[in-house]
């Protein structure tokens, strides 16, 4: 639940209504509404005509008053939250024009977007204008036509637009994205350090700061440094909503078949928008060119890319003529995409804010959705590698962040509240039933201090000179030549482990590294013991070691939100989804931005039949209505005639589809890169020579490309007198092994061609 922090109250500057610059009246008159109306009634008012909600989400109302009543503020609300609408919504009530200042075109397109769309005047200023454009602008604005202008902090804070900006009527300064005016947040921009400059240029106008992720020390720095409610920061309202994005669902996973982990994940999630984050530009090329084999429409995007194709790659995403966006983390700071389902990381992020930022772009409609962390024992030090080191300060903010990002994702407690008490917010449920340790998708071991006592010897009777690999090998009783010369394999803790395979013992050390227990030093990473680790040998910690739990079927699990499909006719949801993306693609405007999915599912629900009925389907305001209504309810009846479907019935049950089950491990990367020759008919030994790969892996690959496709027809691999032979043989003795099958044909068939005929038999079952 969202709460709102006030700050001290010290001193305020006179805020009010700006006085109206001598220019001729707006013809867009804000909502001011009757003299006896309060501002909470009029904001309401305003967000039923353009938005079409009828009522306020946490802590909206409480950002909203501030700035109609002339308060600075800082405001952090989690993505999704309506973060937009905090300074959206007072612009149309108030006269004059709000300035947003905004880092990113994309950002400020969608937004700009969005509002037009509501029927809100809104423009922006930047590079992609031309004179012309940039001059049209700046007529509306000084005309007052303008509510809301959108400018990125570079151009606003030129000597041409402060004296511009001089000559309207402004009624607020909203700053978005504000984490990034302070150096000890995750996203720090030096540029936005001289917006305190417009305090001098607008002496009076009040200015807002606006962030989805801000720890106590970052909301304090941002309201110092641009001076809200006094020259200190110390007058600013402080209003700090909850982190918690219940929606969401939290599951993190050791790096193993990667690209086959991200591949199940895009599965379970077929046709639905995604993002899935690499590291580097490397792997965001061969998991977008995999995902693309596997018949997904993944596009990637990242900064080595032309610009001409990272603009059409993300125009794809947007108006969903593609799936899934793989990208480094370049992407999404300026996407208001609102029906992402699921992101994936492909790798550790570089902090935990900015885990919660890019993970925060799914579900932002406030429906179910999907968040994957893949890591591995590397991530975190090419993280540190790529720190720059020149400035102390900074780089020692950055690898603590790289350090508790590890310990996250190394972790055993409730992924939820791991991430809540990162930002200073404790959660009070035992249990979130949305993340895989409150699922029991992961368990510990029976005696984890037992088992850590014995790593962390073996790392002191190492001396403490070798890394994670070698003390795996060594608790692993290895006979590796090295071992052997070094003579560790006389060491006590020798074979300590022999009953575990290295890679476990390697994910106990990576554990106890995040929990504290170990740190890795120097150029060679280094194990060495803390502390904390001192004390564990003697028994007086508690550390928690995990072992892969059993894996559960679907249905014993709980999907966060999975309520938010009740009721839904999921066919005339598709069709409604359909006519949407049409709809965008002639007005060459986002599908989002004509409905979000939370109001086709209401629609979908409600199965209005009239337009009364339509505007009652949240999220759409009075110019939708008028613009789609007839359309819409035109298509929802014609449905629900054709169907038999119940029309005005809000919460009437509709029949869903049967969830489709997904292989766990799915293909591997090497097998995914041979299914487009597999597709193409290219025989075994064409695949073989082209590949350098010996026959019986190429069979492997292939027989991974007919499970995961589910082909039925061995023709192109197998003669059909073979292949028949091999059938009838089934028929015989069935499909217990292949060696009956072998035995039965009396060795006249090789085992290659067996074994691809059985997975074709298989598949038809």
């Amino acid at each position: 639940m969202l709460t709102a922090m006030v700050g001290r109250q010290g001193l305020r500057y006179a805020r009010g209504v700006p006085t109206p610059a001598p220019n001729p009246p707006a013809p867009h008159s804000p909502d001011i509404g009757p003299a006896d109306e309060t501002a909470a009634e009029r904001l309401l008012g305003a967000l039923r005509r353009y938005w079409g909600y009828d009522s306020f989400r946490p802590l909206q109302q409480e950002a909203m008053t501030c700035v109609v009543e002339g308060r600075e503020s800082v405001v952090v609300l989690p993505t999704g939250g309506g973060k937009s609408l905090c300074f959206q919504a007072p612009a149309v009530c108030l006269p004059g024009t709000a300035v947003v200042v905004s880092p990113l075109i994309s950002l400020m397109k969608d937004q700009v977007d969005a509002l037009r769309e509501c029927g809100i005047p809104a423009a922006a200023v930047n590079s992609s204008l031309s004179p012309e454009e940039r001059r049209d602008v700046a007529d509306r604005a000084r005309s007052g036509e303008l509510k809301l202008l959108y400018m990125a902090p570079e151009r606003l804070l030129t000597d041409g637009a402060l004296s511009f900006l001089t000559t309207i009527d402004v009624s607020l300064i909203a700053i978005d994205e504000a984490h990034c005016i302070s150096s000890w947040g995750h996203d720090f921009r030096p540029e936005y350090r001289g917006l305190r400059r417009l305090r001098e240029v607008l002496p009076g106008v009040a200015m807002h700061a606006y962030t989805a992720t801000a720890t106590e020390r970052v909301r304090h720095d941002i309201a110092q440094q641009l001076g809200l409610g006094g020259d200190q920061g110390d007058g600013a309202e402080m209003l700090i909503g909850s982190f918690d994005r219940p929606n969401l669902s939290y599951r993190v996973q050791r790096a193993k078949n990667k690209i086959g982990q991200i591949a199940d994940a895009v599965g379970k999630r077929k046709g639905e928008s995604g993002i899935v984050y690499c590291i580097s530009r490397k792997e965001v090329e061969r998991t977008a060119e995999a995902l693309a084999e596997l018949g997904v429409r993944a596009l990637p995007y990242h900064a080595g890319l032309a610009d001409e194709v990272r603009q059409r790659n993300q125009e794809a995403f947007i108006q969903e003529r593609a799936d899934v966006i793989v990208a480094t983390v370049a992407f999404g700071m300026g996407i208001d995409k609102s029906n992402v389902r699921y992101v994936v990381h492909a790798g550790l992020p570089k902090s935990i804010e900015n885990y919660q930022q890019e993970s925060g772009r799914a579900g932002r409609d406030g429906l179910e959705a999907d968040c994957l962390l893949l890591y591995s024992a590397g991530d975190a030090q090419t993280w540190r590698r790529m720190t720059d080191m020149s400035d102390p300060q900074a780089a020692a903010t950055a690898l603590a962040a790289i350090d508790a990002m590890s310990g996250y994702a190394s972790g055993v407690t409730c992924r939820r509240r791991a991430l809540l008490s990162h930002f200073g917010e404790g959660y009070a449920k035992d249990n979130c039933a949305s993340c895989d340790v409150c699922l029991g998708d992961l368990e510990l071991v029976e005696e984890p201090l037992i088992l850590a006592q014995k790593i962390i010897s073996c790392v002191a009777r190492l001396e403490q000179r070798f890394g994670g690999d070698y003390t795996a090998k060594v608790l692993a009783g290895s006979s590796e030549q090295r071992i052997l010369d070094q003579r560790h394999d006389r060491l006590s803790t020798y074979g300590l482990l022999s009953d575990s395979r290295p890679a476990a013992i390697r994910d106990w050390i990576e554990q106890l590294v995040g929990q504290g227990f170990l740190a890795k030093e120097g150029e060679y990473n280094t194990l060495h013991i803390t502390e904390t680790g001192r004390r564990l040998l003697k028994g007086d910690a508690a550390p928690q070691l995990l072992k892969p739990a059993a894996r559960k079927a679907k249905s014993q699990r709980q999907a966060a939100g999975a309520d938010n499909w009740e009721g839904v006719d999921r066919d005339l949801f598709e069709r409604l989804r359909t006519m949407r993306a049409e709809i965008a693609t002639t007005a060459g405007v986002p599908a989002y931005v004509v409905f979000g999915d939370a109001a086709l599912r209401d629609m979908a629900r409600r199965r209005p039949s009239t337009l009364d009925g339509f505007a009652e389907v949240r999220g759409v305001g009075q110019k939708k209505l008028a613009e789609y209504g007839e359309r819409f309810v035109a298509a929802i009846v014609d449905h629900c005639e054709q169907t038999g479907a119940k029309l005005d019935a809000l919460g009437a049950p509709a029949p869903t589809p049967a969830t489709r089950t997904d292989d766990a491990e799915g293909p591997s990367a090497a097998a995914l890169a041979c299914f487009g020759r597999f597709r193409n008919g290219e025989s075994i030994d064409d695949v073989s020579a082209a590949l350098s790969r010996a026959r019986s892996t190429v069979v492997g690959y292939l027989n991974q490309y007919l499970r995961h496709e589910q082909i039925t027809d061995p023709a192109p691999w197998v003669n059909a007198a073979h292949a028949r032979r091999v059938e009838e043989a089934i028929e015989q003795v069935g499909l217990r092994g292949l060696k009956p099958i072998f035995e039965q044909l009396g060795g006249e068939v090789d085992y290659d061609a067996i074994r691809i005929v059985a997975t074709c038999v298989a598949n038809r079952e």
